[in-house]
């Protein structure tokens, strides 16, 4: 067990938290969820030791071992990759090296001899002539191949390096897991490892994270930051969001008894239970929806943008051909040969293994790079927006949000008319008068999405467009794609998010290109697919 007691940690005139009292335990995971500046992940770090609150403390049950997955990439730069997993555990690796040390001693005497075979009883009982094979099997499972078990930690590249730290926080069976965005960098094979290994792991986890899929897998309890407080509710993140929403509606309903409110609670929990129960989260310690009592469930404070993509021109049937197209970049052949073919209302989700592939594809259907081969040509009745992966480009000027948006607005300039599209986005008063070289990246995401809304366009072209966004935006352009009667090419690594969105899936490859009309699980679940992809990367 670990609990923070009357916690609170205050930046200036700016309250992170106010006497916070929480207790994670037993072989529970905690998703630890808030808005952009909640403090997520400052609460990870109080609870870790690295940053101390102004009053309260932490208390960790005697006996019980934490581990943290290390957001410093550079730490263990000049360390082997083996030894930097097994450092994960440092009590053993100390018992490791302070025996090894004796037995290379010149001079090895009978004082050295007892404190060895001390350090060799208490080295076997921690299992420890199992590590270096345990720490193997570790990184094989999270896409690490053997010959670079050995290597340096600084010559893997930046996505591997984060897998074995990954793996350092996960070595040993730690009572206590801190997982701060553990799925950013892993690719679907690799998220689904972490997953089925949390819900094998029997101890405590505590975990920040924005992919909702992951959050659904594997949480037990959702721990909300909100008014300067957590609070602790059961259940997974959907099941959060969607009783904090009913709540939300049942209080906007004054003519609702109060008995008719608590049997529509107690329906949505037991409705709830019920696909719970068919999920792969279903284990033995996670059938826990069933002593929710309707009590608990609270309508959150949280804001929503109100994301509405609406098409100033419905488009014809003509969307978008592609012939025969190749991209060329550095000597690397990112993809070639692709067909396609677009249909009115298509929602298609581009994969490819190289995200640079897939960003350079959709640079070409933008005409901002030129391809090696083939051609590509839009309906008459097609206009465009795009959300780029990178967006410094757009923010380079001292304009305010006001001047800013008003400069891709063809038509109306008007104040008000302008000020709407911020505050759909969540900018208002005096937050729209910020200067936008001082964004910060989530609220340059948001100016973007405003900026696709005021286009009015009927086909929109998305490259990652949940980066740097907080899980409430995520879920509003989650919802309003789903409503959107244009056509969408994107991509995103959030798994809910292409899943409940795209009916068409098309991975491109330096060896030609896969189009099935299917959704995610779909395609990554079936047989023929997984063979076709494998020879996509040969």
């Amino acid at each position: 067990m670990i609990s923070a007691n009357n916690v609170s940690l205050q930046y200036g005139k700016r309250v992170l938290f106010d006497e916070v009292n929480i207790k994670f335990t037993g072989n529970n995971c905690y998703g630890v969820i808030g808005a952009n500046g909640a403090g997520k992940s400052t609460f990870l770090k109080i609870l870790s030791g690295e940053i101390a609150p102004n009053s309260g403390n932490i208390t960790l049950e005697p006996g019980k071992r934490m581990a943290v997955l290390k957001q410093n990439h550079f730490e263990f730069d000049e360390v082997p990759v083996l030894e930097t997993v097994m450092m994960g555990h440092s009590h053993l690796w100390k018992i490791m090296k302070e025996k090894n040390d004796i037995y290379a001693k010149p001079d090895f005497s009978e004082a050295d001899g007892i404190k060895a075979s001390e350090l060799e009883a208490e080295f076997a009982e921690m299992d420890g002539w199992n590590a270096e094979s345990d720490a193997a099997a570790m990184l094989s499972g999270l896409g690490i191949v053997e010959a670079d078990h050995y290597k340096l930690l600084k010559e893997l590249n930046g996505t591997h390096k984060v897998r074995v730290l990954l793996a350092q926080a996960l070595f040993g069976n730690p009572d206590i897991l801190i997982l701060d965005e553990p799925t950013n960098d892993l690719d679907i094979q690799t998220v689904t490892w972490l997953e089925d290994f949390l819900l094998d792991f029997k101890n405590t986890v505590i975990v920040v994270s924005h992919d909702r899929h992951f959050l659904d897998t594997v949480c037990t309890h959702i721990a909300d930051i909100d008014f300067r407080a957590i609070k602790v509710y059961t259940g997974n993140y959907t099941f959060w969001y969607e009783s904090s929403q009913l709540a939300l509606a049942q209080r906007s309903s004054a003519n609702k008894k109060a008995e008719d409110k608590k049997k529509e609670l107690q329906e949505f929990i037991a409705r709830f239970s019920a696909n719970a129960s068919k999920s792969k989260q279903a284990t033995s310690r996670k059938k826990l929806l069933d002593k929710i009592n309707v009590e608990d469930i609270q309508p959150s404070s949280r804001k929503y943008p109100a994301i509405i993509f609406q098409q100033n021109r419905t488009a014809g049937d003509q969307i978008l051909e592609v012939k025969n197209l190749s991209k060329v970049q550095d000597g690397k052949v990112l993809f070639k040969d692709v067909d396609i073919n677009l249909n009115k209302g298509d929602k298609v989700a581009i994969l490819s293994k190289d995200s640079m592939a897939i960003t350079a594809f959709f640079k070409t259907l933008m005409e901002e790079v030129t391809p090696d081969t083939g051609e590509f040509n839009f309906g008459q009745t097609i206009t465009k927006a795009y959300l780029p992966n990178e967006n410094e480009e757009y923010f380079k000027s001292d304009d305010n949000l006001i001047d800013w948006l008003r400069h891709y607005s063809d038509g109306e300039k008007d104040e008000v008319y302008i000020r709407g599209f911020l505050g759909k986005m969540l900018f208002s008063g005096e937050e729209t008068l910020k200067k936008c070289s001082v964004l910060s990246g989530g609220e340059k995401v948001r100016c973007m999405v405003s900026r696709m809304m005021l286009s009015g366009a009927n086909l929109l072209i998305l490259d990652e467009p949940t980066n740097h966004l907080d899980l409430e935006s995520i879920t509003a352009f989650n919802n309003s794609l789903m409503n959107f009667p244009g056509t969408v090419l994107f991509t995103s690594h959030d798994h809910t998010f292409t899943n409940t969105i795209a009916n068409r899936i098309i991975e491109i490859s330096p060896n030609g290109y896969i189009d099935k009309l299917c959704s995610y699980d779909e395609f990554v679940e079936d047989e023929k697919v997984v063979s076709q992809r494998e020879a996509l990367y040969v």
